[in-house]
């Protein structure tokens, strides 16, 4: 029974007398505005919370919430971010092909990296490749700083990702076989018409030179 207890304690980390449950999302926070909303009977302060969503895995989402508390609008944010998820192939940790993607004034540039290089991007791009699960990758921007257009922008230029690796590689494989057989057909065809015509013309020169 102490052992049985033991291995259900490991299981089930606890901390201050609750247990730790793992998330299944990593949220980011992006940022946290103060807008000003009019009404009739005066002005309202309220606060605008921009998060990202990832699980680690390929899924992404961005959200955005409206409070009059910053807490509340981070939880509105989660809960958008949720609705609004993409799924993209990851290769080797990296993206399978170059891609670029544009959002209004801003054009997002994605390219494959090789192992160990890491994510390589700024600001809020490059949150949301942390989230997303990508480990190497380079990102560039173009255009707009602002942060909303710069990953809206990255977020199409994910969706618009094809996992063509696994073809590209498969090409690879077969390239070979059929480069080999290419020559002898070529050298087949050129060989019955390899300028026979051309002596013909060659032996009347030598008779008329006699």
């Amino acid at each position: 029974m102490a052992k049985e207890m033991r291995e259900n304690n490991k299981r089930a980390p606890r901390k201050d007398g609750f247990r730790e449950v793992e998330k299944e999302f990593k949220e980011e926070l992006l940022e946290v505005a103060r807008v000003t909303r009019v009404t009739a009977g005066g002005r309202q302060l309220r606060f605008r919370a921009a998060v990202v969503v990832g699980n680690g895995k390929g899924t992404v989402g961005l959200g955005t919430g409206k409070a009059a508390e910053v807490v509340v609008a981070i939880e509105k944010a989660v809960r958008d971010a949720k609705k609004n998820l993409i799924t993209f192939p990851i290769i080797a940790g990296t993206v399978p092909h170059e891609i670029k993607a544009n959002f209004k004034a801003t054009s997002v540039l994605l390219h494959p990296a090789s192992e160990g290089t890491g994510v390589i991007a700024g600001g809020a791009i490059r949150k949301l490749l942390f989230v997303s699960g990508l480990k190497d990758v380079l990102a560039k921007r173009f255009g707009g700083r602002n942060q909303m257009t710069n990953v809206r922008a990255a977020l199409r230029a994910l969706a618009g990702l094809k996992p063509i690796g696994a073809t590209a590689s498969f090409m690879k494989a077969a390239a070979p076989a059929v480069s080999e057989t290419a020559p002898v057909a070529v050298e087949e065809k050129a060989a019955p018409t390899k300028k026979a015509p051309a002596k013909k013309p060659a032996a009347k020169k030598e008779a008329a030179a006699e």
